[in-house]
């Protein structure tokens, strides 16, 4: 996903084309997701477009609507994808609003200039951001609509602002009262302040409160709606058969066959992201267009395509990583290590990390209903603004003909964040080619599991070599690191993040907290395989890297890794968060305090990702010998620093949700891997996911209480995971883990 790396000044380094398309873009029409599903509210939409020139904070009307039985619909200027932010961002407004929690309802907003992320100034959800960069625009916008409401009751009932008293959804003064519903409308008539005054946050009562989400009730009966489930009058649903290698054209097609298969109305060859070439078939249904799918036969033209081979890659990978990369601008970070070669004591460490699919629970669906003169299309996107511009140059409309409704998703992981807005241009692709049949009609591009597993993108094959040197103390005295991983942001929009050569989301938290005196380096390779960004991005890789080889370094000095942890970090003022969050593990877990059961060790790993920090202290255990040994993860107590927690409950299940899928990630066959330029996965039959037996019997989170401003929460909870639990399996064995899935000698 999207890290804290890109910037406003990194956005501008995009294209300036799609970039004007953006900044153009303002549309009045707004659609509300979540529990409502595809329901759209005229009299809202009416009243959505704000001043021009009005900041982020200073647009209630477009991120409110009050009914008037005093429901309250509070729209998300983000795509919901499990994290909770629908819920979360509408308890913060609700907080300022004082609104009546129990009427509160959620939506989302769409490519409207209303909802971009006031931050980065572009229709974004990922790298974390949602809560860290919105919570001060909502409790704007909820101030500043309470003022509107009660100036409007003071002037209904002839009293001045002061004496009218608003609480729980009510507007309140002497004798009289009335719900919020009741003066919505002329409090749109109401200027909006330039300055409010906001809550003592002592005074809250929704924010740091346990909250369950506005949609469990619907996710729980089946009842709520994601992009798979769009159902449009006279719509057409298609598959398209990719091919077998990445950028591969159609040299023939045989559809005879397909066009015989009841329900199959068209078979068509569409253009593919990174300039491949497919085939839809298109047909009343699913089955249909699938059986018509499975009947075609289909040359491809793969000359002169690059078939990446990932034996033969790891080893290109680690001979690179012998020789130095491109300077990593690491301002954190000494540079001079080349001490580690005098250093008495030295370790020399190589780690392999392979390509990963998202795998995220409910696959890509995008439903495109293009006519002559606008299009609209239903789907979970992560950047709505950046899609409309794409989906405008697959139709040929103008960016204004195009409206996004977005839709609640399942899962995501940073899948549906391409910058290339792969999927919706595919789906916009199929629609014109479908018109361009003379049978122009809504049609939903669906991609099965196995689609998405053989020819979607790929977090990176990543290689990292560390050589360093230390004394007997454990002193770090230089240490070299390089790593060799693809660029994700390379030829994206998001290219101005790159710094010097270097993709800032390959080293993201490479030698933090601890100071050490570290020469990084990095080679970008170029290869045929997509790549993106998976939950926690780099993070994903450095902070294995970093907490396995630091605890390394404990045990060869003899001392206890907690202990040897905050040592490092004394000195470092920036470590604070890092001491807090790991000390709340250890008190938890009652580590150093209590004796574990025979065949059972701790495992210790902290990481700041995306501003907060989470440490995990863990009890582990392994049976079996050697590679068939197998590991049981018993306890895990996460110390959790977040600055401001506005819903703990929220908090508590990203990190669960985050634990479980970084357990994944340590199962031997969680990989993908491709041979001659074939991805050889499938579907998780082939691609080893933990299951509710995996999950430990004990699992705690322990959140640091905090009044600084909240920071991200989806994504921080993986990164040290694996490497603590690499760490307890490292006591039991003997055996370090220099790769991820596990792999036991």
């Amino acid at each position: 996903m999207l890290m804290q790396h890109l910037t406003q000044a990194t956005v501008a380094a995009a294209p300036k084309a799609r970039l004007a398309r953006l900044s153009r873009r303002h549309f009045i029409t707004t659609t509300v997701g979540g529990a409502t599903g595809l329901a759209l509210m005229p009299a809202f939409a009416q009243s959505a477009a704000a001043a021009p020139g009005s900041k982020p904070t200073e647009q209630p009307v477009a991120f409110v609507t009050i009914a008037p039985d005093g429901t309250t619909t509070i729209l998300c200027n983000r795509m919901d994808m499990g994290q909770g932010i629908e819920t979360g961002l509408a308890m913060i407004l609700a907080e300022e609003l004082e609104a009546d929690w129990s009427r509160v309802k959620t939506g989302f907003g769409d490519q409207q200039a209303n909802y971009v992320d006031p931050a980065f100034g572009m229709h974004l959800t990922g790298g974390s951001n949602s809560i860290k960069n919105s919570y001060g625009q909502y409790r704007e916008l909820g101030g500043r609509l309470r003022a509107m409401l009660v100036a409007a009751a003071a002037q209904a009932w002839g009293v001045k602002p002061a004496e009218v008293v608003s609480a729980n959804g009510r507007l309140t003064s002497g004798s009289r009262s009335a719900g919020y519903g009741e003066f919505f409308a002329a409090a749109l008539k109401q200027a909006v302040p330039e300055k409010v005054s906001l809550k003592d946050p002592k005074d809250f009562r929704l924010i740091g409160k346990p909250t369950g989400l506005t949609v469990s009730r619907a996710k729980s009966t089946g009842a709520q709606t994601y992009a798979m489930d769009v159902q449009l009058p006279g719509m057409l649903v298609a598959v398209v058969q990719r091919p077998p290698v990445f950028k591969g054209q159609v040299a023939r097609v045989a559809s005879e066959a397909a066009l015989k298969v009841p329900g199959v109305k068209a078979v068509l060859t569409v253009p593919l992201d990174r300039g491949g070439q497919g085939v839809a078939v298109v047909a009343t249904g699913y089955w249909a267009a699938n059986k018509g799918r499975e009947a075609l036969q289909i040359d491809w033209q793969l000359d002169g395509v690059a078939k990446p081979d990932s034996a033969q890659l790891l080893a290109q990978y680690q001979a690179l990583a012998q020789t130095p990369g491109t300077p990593a601008p690491q301002p954190h970070l000494a540079q001079d290590a080349s001490a580690w070669k005098q250093a008495p004591k030295s370790l020399v460490a190589e780690y392999a990390f392979p390509y990963l699919n998202h795998a995220q629970m409910e696959p890509l669906a995008c439903t495109v209903d293009l006519k002559s003169d606008r299009c609209d299309a239903y789907y979970a996107s992560q950047m709505p603004g950046l899609d409309a511009g794409a989906i405008a140059d697959a139709t040929g409309l103008k960016p204004d003909q195009v409206q996004i409704h977005v839709q609640m998703a399942g899962g995501g992981f940073g899948r549906r964040a391409v910058p290339s807005s792969e999927w919706a241009r595919e789906a916009a692709g199929v629609a014109v080619a479908l018109a361009k049949a003379g049978q122009r009609a809504p049609v939903k591009v669906i991609w099965s599991r196995e689609d998405d597993m053989r020819a979607g993108y790929y977090r990176p094959m990543t290689v990292h070599r560390a050589e360093i040197g230390y004394d007997a103390s454990g002193k770090v005295l230089g240490w070299q690191h390089r790593v060799v991983s693809q660029s994700i942001v390379k030829g994206s929009p998001f290219e101005g993040m790159i710094q010097k050569g270097v993709d800032p989301t390959t080293t993201e938290g490479l030698g933090e907290p601890y100071g050490v005196p570290m020469n990084l380096s990095v080679h970008h390779p170029d290869v045929n395989v997509p790549v993106l960004w998976w939950r926690s991005v780099g993070s994903t890789h450095t902070a294995f890297v970093m907490e396995t080889l630091i605890d390394e370094l404990a045990v060869a000095s003899q001392q206890d890794p907690v202990a040897y942890r905050l040592k490092l970090m004394e000195g470092n003022a920036k470590a604070g968060h890092h001491r807090a969050a790991l000390q709340a593990a250890v008190a938890k877990s009652g580590y150093g305090k209590r004796k574990l059961a025979a065949g059972r060790a701790w495992g210790v790993a902290l990481h700041e990702s995306f501003e907060s920090v989470v440490a995990y202290v863990v009890v582990a255990s392994v049976k079996g010998k050697g590679a068939d040994r197998q590991v049981t993860l018993h306890e895990v107590h996460a110390g959790v620093h977040c600055g401001l927690c506005v819903n703990p409950k929220a908090v508590e299940a990203q990190v669960q949700g985050a634990a479980l899928m970084a357990l994944a990630t340590t199962m031997p066959g969680h990989r993908i891997t491709l041979k001659d330029g074939v991805v050889e996965q499938s579907n998780f039959h082939q691609l080893a996911m933990p299951r509710i037996p995996d999950m430990p019997r004990v699992f705690t989170v322990s959140i640091v209480p905090s009044s600084e401003r909240p920071t991200g929460m989806g994504e921080p909870g993986l990164p040290p995971l694996a490497p603590a639990l690499a760490n307890a399996v490292a006591r039991l064995t003997g055996q370090r883990q220099r790769e991820l899935p596990f792999r036991f000698s």
